[in-house]
């Protein structure tokens, strides 16, 4: 698998010696390096790059995105390329585990506290999110956005001519599910040729059966996956596979948004840069042609995703790089990308104007929320184990073998941090 050679090149990383010959490592262009090639995603990171351009017209800039839902492909390039030597001027990676127990503990990123202290940035990140992207008292990135993973979207035409409400509870789910059912309407969209994306429905089943405490006690092994409510997540999962479109699996993420677009199904539990491809490539309008909820059991959470940048070791361009985070974590920087993406600002003090209304809400909701780190996206516990979770919900997907998925799961469970 992808992840598993990523997570073997990190070890190969850790043990490489930091006084190698830099004859590999990357030349002065600023290389901006992302899985960013699609949706509102594209164009967020476009307008960024063209705000930066505009501000350092003499620093050449290369787009060095690679295609790849959730970085998969991306991140076995990265993996390589720090593995050879030659990192790019800086790379996007998720914060918390996938940063902290990734790269920085692979001893491959340069600490940015004097970027923070210049620019001001300690009090206008949540304290919380600047926990995510630090280790051992330092911090390694700056986040440009966050997105929330436990969004149920669905189709306001489809709901209203079958007199339906938005389901906030699993037997309010499997209610309006069983109606649609019989209407045949195919009640949830499921994209999973990529497996990460049933990763995300099976841990926001996990956050909303377990409660936020319990969910993270899982990453930290106070927890165990045998479990009866992770059981009971399990078969909550098991159900609701059992409304999902029969071609899933040959299915991305954006496909699996179209058929909601198109009313062909009527929900999808995906994170909210679907509302970036819904509103940019799609054109549907915000709580006019689709609505939206928090994932059943999860409201109050946020099921949390941040995308941040940082500094590797052995770049020869560090003044240009700081450039580029300096804009990456200023308000106008922020407030050109987000909107765009379908995300909202890390900062607290963006402008809120240049949101729609579902980021106005999502704004409001992030301040008050308990935040719930993404098992899917590498926030809640390392590569490793994400591998093989990864692993095990693909073939539950197809078997729906609770008991094999439990023991999968506890057998993983020997790569979390004790």
């Amino acid at each position: 698998m992808i992840a598993l050679a990523f997570t073997l090149i990190l070890s190969a990383c850790s043990q490489s010696s930091s006084s190698e010959p830099d004859n590999k490592k990357s030349s002065g262009k600023l290389e901006i390096f992302s899985w960013w090639t699609g949706a509102g995603e594209e164009d967020g990171l476009k307008a960024l790059i063209k705000l930066f351009k505009e501000k350092n017209p003499d620093i050449p800039v290369e787009n060095a995105a690679v295609a790849g839902g959730a970085g998969t492909n991306a991140k076995a390039v990265l993996a390589s390329r720090m593995q050879g030597n030659d990192p790019p001027a800086t790379f996007q990676v998720h914060g918390g585990a996938e940063l902290n127990d990734g790269w920085v503990a692979a001893d491959k990123m340069e600490p940015l506290d004097d970027l923070y202290d210049k620019e001001g940035w300690k009090d206008k990140f949540p304290k919380q999110l600047i926990d995510m992207v630090s280790k051992d008292g330092k911090i390694y990135s700056v986040p440009v956005d966050i997105h929330r993973g436990n969004v149920l979207w669905f189709n306001k035409k489809v709901f209203a001519d079958n007199n339906l409400q938005a389901p906030k509870t699993f037997d309010e789910f499997f209610k309006v599910a069983d109606k649609l059912k019989a209407k045949g309407i195919t009640p949830l969209a499921l994209g999973d040729k990529e497996p990460w994306t049933a990763t995300m429905i099976f841990e926001n089943i996990l956050l909303g059966t377990l409660g936020n405490e319990d969910y993270q006690k899982l990453w930290t092994g106070d927890l165990k996956f045998d479990d009866p409510k992770v059981k009971k997540s399990a078969e909550t999962f098991k159900k609701m596979l059992s409304y999902v479109n029969d071609d899933h699996s040959s299915r991305n993420w954006q496909d699996a948004s179209q058929l909601v677009s198109k009313g062909d199904a009527a929900m999808n539990i995906m994170g909210d840069w679907a509302k970036g491809y819904f509103v940019n490539d799609l054109k549907l309008k915000v709580n006019e042609d689709f609505g939206w909820v928090a994932t059943p059991g999860s409201e109050g959470q946020f099921m949390i995703i941040t995308d941040t940048f940082g500094l590797p070791k052995g770049v020869k361009n560090v003044k240009d790089v700081k450039q580029f985070l300096s804009l990456l974590g200023s308000v106008e920087g922020q407030d050109a990308f987000n909107p765009l993406k379908g995300s909202i600002p890390a900062r607290t003090d963006a402008d809120e104007s240049k949101y729609d209304e579902y980021g106005k809400q999502t704004i409001k909701e992030f301040k008050e929320a308990k935040l719930a780190p993404s098992l899917a996206h590498g926030s809640a516990a390392p590569e490793g184990f994400v591998t093989k979770a990864n692993q095990a919900v693909n073939i539950f997907v197809t078997q729906k073998n609770v008991n094999q998925l439990i023991d999968s799961l506890n057998q993983a469970s020997s790569e979390l941090k004790k």
